[in-house]
């Protein structure tokens, strides 16, 4: 049986940064580009049984040219700057970019870090941002149907 707290999120969905919302489904490619890992633990919960993202049209896939938008966690660090590039250049158009987390949207406690190349904003144009250290699955299912039109 579905939660009440998960089905009272569609009426409260935030409205992406710059992003179009797309129609029916939406294909996500996750790219940790630096975190704590803590971003993933409530990812994988919303994708879990508990908050199912799966029932509304959200999925995760294995490539980002299968991917409508890449979500991405975490500062973007030295290493990763490039190959988050090229993982947004492989994606096909209209594609979307999602900072998730505080660390993705200011560096969060890994600002001034010696590996960190700076936010994902500073890499990669960004689409809807998801604040919270880490978001919780509610907020995130709820920017994620929030991009999602039907």
């Amino acid at each position: 049986m579905t939660e009440p707290a998960v089905n009272s999120v569609a009426s409260e969905a935030p409205v992406p940064t710059q992003a179009t919302r797309l129609r029916g489904s939406l294909q996500l490619r996750h790219v940790d580009a630096g975190s704590c890992n803590g971003c993933e633990l409530e990812v994988a919960s919303v994708f879990g049984p508990v908050y199912d993202a799966e029932r509304f049209g959200v999925r995760l896939v294995a490539s980002p040219r299968h991917a409508d938008a890449l979500l991405v966690t975490g500062p973007v660090t030295k290493n990763m700057a490039v190959p988050l590039a090229k993982t947004l250049e492989a994606t096909p158009a209209p594609k979307l970019v999602i900072a998730l987390g505080d660390c993705a949207l200011n560096c969060g406690a890994f600002r001034g870090g010696y590996g960190v190349e700076g936010a994902v904003s500073d890499v990669v144009p960004v689409d809807a941002e998801v604040p919270g250290c880490p978001p919780d699955p509610t907020t995130i299912l709820r920017a994620l149907r929030g991009l999602v039109q039907r």
